[in-house]
């Protein structure tokens, strides 16, 4: 099941993609064979592919629609990019994902705004879109949503992320329609950006909230169900190793607190469910909300 509601707000699923593509310990440092083990019956496979021990990673976005827009939460890979690191995911041509939102009921031009958690390759990528040599935003109609402290990181990047800022970033800033805001955000009174720094500087949640229903979509704070069982475990490219634990212990402690409905974007599909504590840890329980 693709769709679903948080009291009066819908949430459809947009998968792009979903592949194995590292093992545990490459993007997992702290992660052992000895840790694993308990766990690979569950993990296995749906999480981890047998034929290659890799890690199955679904890319995906979520369509929010509430009584007053239509949001598109983060934008996943997209096509024509230059990403050489993941050789799967460059320069792509493949209609899944625009294809998959016409199936949902939403055209590019119906999107009002795009929500975005942080601003990584696999997270920006159908911001835009090639047209006659040129990227030019997807959602025409759309203001881009991002944290102010996030934009400026992603500005000053280096290496690889500098193609990711001129290619998913830039042309919504030259097109006149990002808007930089804190990352403590009201975008209006069922939606909001939280702050949870450390895969990124300016890394955010988003909060949805209807008729006493709570729910969050947790971006790349984490991205493995292990991560709850280990909260220190950190993914590769965490920008910042030691804020990126404190924001996942507080994260999980508020959420097994709370009963917050939370909507992972590489967790196992459907990437949906609840987080419960677990002796000195916690426990991602997968469901989707009734």
């Amino acid at each position: 099941m693709d769709d679903w509601r948080i009291g009066n707000i819908r949430v459809t699923r947009i998968l792009e993609m979903c592949d194995p593509l590292r093992t545990p310990s490459e993007w997992f440092p702290d992660c052992t064979d000895e840790a694993l083990e308990p766990h690979l019956h569950w993990l296995t496979p749906r999480s981890i592919s047998p034929a290659t021990g890799r890690i199955i990673l679904p890319i995906q976005s979520f369509l929010v629609r509430t009584g007053r827009h239509t949001i598109l939460v983060d934008g996943c890979v997209g096509n024509d990019k230059t990403i050489a690191d993941f050789p799967h995911w460059h320069r792509r041509n493949d209609g899944t994902f625009l294809q998959r939102l016409a199936n949902a009921g939403v055209a590019p031009e119906q999107i009002d705004f795009v929500l975005c958690t942080h601003l990584h390759v696999d997270h920006c990528g159908w911001n835009t879109r090639l047209v006659d040599g040129r990227w030019i935003p997807t959602f025409p109609n759309a203001r881009y949503i991002m944290a102010r402290r996030e934009f400026e990181a992603a500005q000053a990047a280096s290496g690889d992320a500098t193609r990711t800022y001129e290619d998913n970033v830039l042309p919504i800033v030259e097109a006149g329609r990002a808007v930089f805001v804190d990352m403590d955000h009201e975008l209006d009174k069922e939606v909001r950006l939280e702050p949870t720094p450390g895969h990124t500087l300016g890394h955010v949640a988003i909060g949805l909230r209807s008729l006493g229903i709570g729910a969050v979509f947790s971006g790349d704070l984490m991205h493995w169900p292990m991560q709850c069982i280990y909260p220190d475990w950190n993914f590769r490219y965490d920008a910042d190793p030691d804020q990126a634990r404190r924001t996942r212990w507080a994260f999980l402690e508020a959420c097994s607190e709370s009963g917050r409905i939370v909507m992972t974007s590489h967790f196992p599909l459907p990437s949906v469910g609840t987080i419960s504590r677990r002796h000195s840890s916690f426990w991602f329980e997968q469901h989707l909300p009734r």
